[in-house]
């Protein structure tokens, strides 16, 4: 029997099933995140809740999201994939539906929290559990439609959002409640899914493994080669920083952070902002830059494996800076011309998300993969939530172009990390990292 290496398999209906496992699972966490802007603008009244309310509540599951993701990677590098990504759509569903009963601005911003948590357990897992899966020619395009699912998971929220806005008095209850439905259907093909064969290999386990690779890839895919890693005399997170992989790890965590502060600043509040810059028909103006994200993330698609990851990663951090330079220079541009440089900005940023879902495992070996994606999550949210709170509060004072020219100054300082530092990794095997870790 002719033998394929597990890295370079044939994709499988097994694979396909990973792959709705893990898109379905987005676009629940791109729903349950974007849900929440258009419910806080019809929650402020009956909630009670001021500038700094707003503020709070769109920032909380930012915030949330970062104490999940960083507790996450450690948690799945040293348990395994599966404990985490098997269960953690059914607690969010849960969560979610809760939102329903909230009669304080309190119970909501709790909830929030603990929505940011589950979607930052999935946020690591999903991205490590399909890497790990996915044979190495499918891998980018496939990891690529996981922003186009979150892309469509935050656009579809929208569009629901609008849709529900005329059910009265109660229709951002009814907004928060839809976020549990995408959440528990796709629980039930979560549940049956294995282990990753590659984290079972690096934890010794290599029997397990090869039992994995023969029930769902076939007997003619060999297990991963690699072996049992070295023992580790420090934390993950130390690890990270060891002369090794620091400036992977530093590139990975500024990468993210630069380009999603600016995306959910302008995502969580785009109708407030617009209605700041004088733009006639906010909402109107909200499912356009909606549409142009989801646009974006099948463009991205398209692209990610076609050009090297750095050119993406520093063009998209360019065009972007550049839409958004334009916006607070031209105070006197026609409506048409900013709501397409907004669209602008939206499809770039959102055609980028791809390198999240794509570049960051590549950066790092089997046994830090998800520490090191956690570890870049929990930077990200620590700027977007802060972000996310300080928009309103400075469009409130200072003027909706001093908050997009804020926006350019990370941008631009995201690029020059990007162009000093980032790695180029789009032809290198993951099982080259592990060699590399081991020597």
């Amino acid at each position: 029997m002719r033998h394929s290496h597990y890295d370079e398999a044939s994709f499988v209906p097994f694979h396909l099933r990973v792959c709705i496992a893990g898109t379905a699972g987005v676009f629940a966490d791109g729903f349950g995140l974007g849900i929440i802007g258009i419910a806080l603008s019809l929650a402020a009244a009956p909630l009670r809740l001021d500038r700094f309310g707003l503020g709070l509540l769109g920032g909380a599951s930012l915030a949330g999201l970062f104490v999940g993701a960083l507790l996450a990677g450690p948690m799945a590098d040293r348990l395994g994939r599966r404990p985490l990504f098997a269960y953690n759509m059914i607690v969010l569903a849960l969560v979610s539906a809760a939102q329903f009963l909230v009669e304080t601005g309190t119970e909501l911003l709790l909830l929030r929290l603990c929505v940011g948590f589950l979607l930052g357990t999935d946020y690591v897992v999903s991205k490590a559990m399909l890497t790990e899966f996915i044979p190495r020619r499918f891998r980018a395009r496939i990891l690529g439609q996981l922003s186009v699912a979150w892309a469509g998971g935050y656009a579809c929220a929208y569009a629901v959002g609008f849709g529900l806005s005329g059910r009265g008095a109660a229709s951002w209850r009814w907004m928060l409640l839809s976020s549990a439905l995408p959440a528990l259907l796709i629980a039930p093909i979560r549940w049956t899914l294995p282990e990753s064969p590659l984290w079972l290999v690096s934890r010794g386990r290599r029997p397990e493994a090869a039992r994995v690779v023969r029930d769902c890839l076939g007997a003619g895919v060999l297990p991963p080669a690699s072996g049992l890693l070295r023992p580790r005399a420090a934390s993950r997170w130390r690890e990270l920083f060891a002369p090794r992989w620091r400036t992977r790890t530093l590139v990975a965590c500024t990468f993210f952070a630069c380009q999603v502060v600016p995306y959910f600043a302008l995502g969580t509040f785009v109708t407030q902002v617009m209605v700041a810059l004088h733009l006639q028909g906010g909402y109107v103006g909200g499912l356009v830059y909606n549409g142009a994200l989801f646009a974006g993330a099948i463009g991205g698609v398209v692209l990610v494996d076609r050009m090297p990851r750095r050119v993406f990663l520093i063009g998209s951090f360019t065009l972007a800076a550049a839409a958004l330079l334009l916006l607070s220079a031209l105070p006197a541009a026609p409506a048409a011309l900013m709501i397409a440089l907004f669209a602008l900005f939206a499809g770039v940023i959102s055609a980028a998300s791809n390198l999240v879902y794509v570049y960051l495992p590549e950066l790092f070996p089997t046994g830090l993969r998800a520490s090191g994606i956690g570890l870049a999550i929990a930077a990200s949210r620590i700027g977007s939530a802060a972000s996310t709170f300080v928009l309103p509060v400075v469009v409130d004072a200072y003027g909706a172009r001093t908050a997009l020219g804020a926006c350019v100054v990370v941008l631009i300082a995201g690029g020059w990390v990007c162009q000093r530092w980032a790695p180029e990794t789009r032809h290198v095997p993951l099982e080259s990292l592990d060699e590399a870790e081991c020597a």
